[in-house]
């Protein structure tokens, strides 16, 4: 029953090459699905049954009789092959999870930098982000300091040359792009690249800055001792190593 299911689902599909990279299955092990020589580990199944939007039933009874379910975004057929598994599967080995340290320009005052910390974390085959914004950043513009307003929240997913984050606070109140690509020195705990903020232009302050990340992992004595030098820091107080990456004598471009 699982076979015909999928052939059935997968008809609607014009090349089963490229849903298999959709799906994260290689070729031949779908094939054997098909002809039903195996089954799908739990977590794959769980994969199978979200990009075909319905349920563990597929196992048992005729898809054409099961209540197609809703949809994940990432995951609906109008993004398939946009999106789906291949993009939202991130490996570990290319992002650990764990604490990061970051470094950018401020957007408010070029002459500062904001330095912060921010929590890789994995759920349901997703990578997210956590974290708070300074502060003193929030109070330079008469903004709430508390925690609800100052908490981001993010999704990680991979692109050709390196890692893109969507992140936004509460309500989508503030929304920035991030493109990360690890750092080619000897360093493999680092990350380089930008962030942007979405909103209109204006004349004073900046949309656009490099930013580093650096991971932490889990050690709390370290983690607790940069907790206490984030915030809004002078140019003096950018880590020699994280200047390097961020060229701050050169325009971003």
């Amino acid at each position: 029953m699982f076979g015909e299911n999928l052939r059935m689902l997968s008809a609607e599909y014009p090349s089963v090459a490229g849903m298999c990279r959709d799906l994260g299955i290689n070729r031949t092990q779908f094939n054997r699905y098909l002809s039903g020589e195996s089954f799908p580990r739990p977590d794959v199944l769980h994969r199978i049954c979200q990009f075909f939007g319905t349920d563990a039933r597929i196992l048992l009874e005729r898809a054409s009789g099961l209540s197609r379910a809703s949809y994940d975004l990432l995951g609906h057929p109008a993004l398939a092959g946009f999106f789906g598994g291949a993009p939202i599967g991130v490996p570990k080995e290319i992002f650990p999870n764990g604490v990061y340290r970051f470094v950018r320009r401020s957007f408010i005052d070029e002459e500062m930098f904001v330095m912060g910390l921010v929590l890789i974390h994995r759920e349901d085959g997703y990578t997210f982000l956590r974290g708070y914004e300074p502060r003193e950043a929030l109070r330079k513009q008469g903004l709430s300091t508390a925690p609800r307003d100052r908490e981001y929240r993010g999704i990680v997913m991979r692109q050709e040359e390196g890692l893109m984050m969507i992140v936004t606070h509460r309500n989508s109140m503030a929304c920035s792009f991030n493109f990360l690509a690890q750092d080619t020195s000897f360093q493999r705990n680092l990350w380089e690249g930008y962030v942007t903020r979405t909103v209109r232009e204006r004349v004073s302050g900046i949309r656009a800055a490099r930013m580093v990340y650096e991971h932490l992992g889990d050690d709390m004595t370290t983690i607790i001792a940069t907790a206490r030098t984030t915030g809004l820091i002078a140019r003096e107080a950018v880590p020699p190593f994280h200047a390097r990456l961020l060229r701050l004598d050169q325009p971003f471009r």
